[in-house]
């Protein structure tokens, strides 16, 4: 009996050690983020007041998810707010959602080359955001400066950030290979490699508003088109409506 007892006791002890651990407390929404976010995200200004709460919850709950680090500056109320928001939007319309294969994010005050060097001015220092592999598993690089403009302009059908949450969304099956298996149907499959590849074809040819770097190879085309669609979905309505029908199926959006 006595064992028994020991050995309950202990059990909780290592439940109680690894609990605190390994969890962190969801913090409350600052308020005057709210007054922020209206005015550098136009996704969150756009939602009703009900759903302007939920996004809010969301974000909290993704910042207690994650760490942030940064390379010669301090983090900054805006940073984060622009991070978890280009965390939480392609994925809103799920009921909850969360980042396995993210750990932390590391922010750069600008963008940096394949060295992850930002200081020198050649013409290598041109990549504004990454998921990393290798020592860097489980972490993302972004650059601060094509983070803000990614938010600047709302319709310019580009945000580096939500580029490349959408890319550790592709990764949760353990491929990027620009086939969302987490988001997409298997009938699916497909009709959408049909599409990409059209899509792509015509961005090759330079007949499309898709921006170029979509036309490199799948994963980078599923990123660029989710740009594209949570920045200016009007515009991919009109433009590609069985592209931005296909997106928002797999965004779980309704049309």
């Amino acid at each position: 009996m006595l064992y028994t007892l020991v050995f309950i006791l202990l059990l909780v002890f290592v439940v109680y050690v690894f609990y605190k651990k390994y969890s962190r407390r969801i913090e409350e929404f600052p308020n005057h983020w709210h007054s922020i976010l209206l005015k550098e995200v136009k996704y969150y200004k756009n939602l009703k007041p009900s759903e302007q709460k939920r996004f809010q919850t969301r974000m909290m709950q993704f910042l207690s998810e994650v760490y942030m680090d940064s390379v010669g500056f301090e983090i900054e109320e805006l940073d984060k707010i622009l991070i978890a928001s280009s965390a939480v939007i392609p994925v809103f319309s799920f009921a909850e959602w969360h980042y396995p294969t993210l750990s932390g994010i590391i922010l750069y005050p600008d963008n940096f080359n394949e060295d992850f060097q930002f200081s020198d001015q050649s013409k290598s220092k041109r990549i504004a955001g990454v998921v990393g592999t290798g020592r860097l598993e489980k972490k993302m690089i972004l650059s601060r400066k094509a983070l803000y403009h990614g938010f600047k302009n709302a319709n310019d059908k580009r945000n580096t950030a939500i580029h490349e949450f959408v890319h550790l969304i592709d990764k949760m099956d353990d491929n990027v290979d620009g086939i969302p298996e987490v988001l997409m149907r298997n009938a699916y499959t497909i009709p959408w490699l049909k599409l990409v590849h059209d899509e792509m074809e015509a961005i090759n040819k330079d007949a499309s508003d898709i921006r170029a770097y979509g036309g490199t190879k799948q994963a980078e085309f599923f990123a660029v088109a989710s740009e594209y669609f949570f920045e200016n979905p009007k515009l991919m309505k009109r433009k590609h409506p069985e592209l931005y029908k296909m997106m928002a199926d797999c965004f779980r959006i309704k049309i």
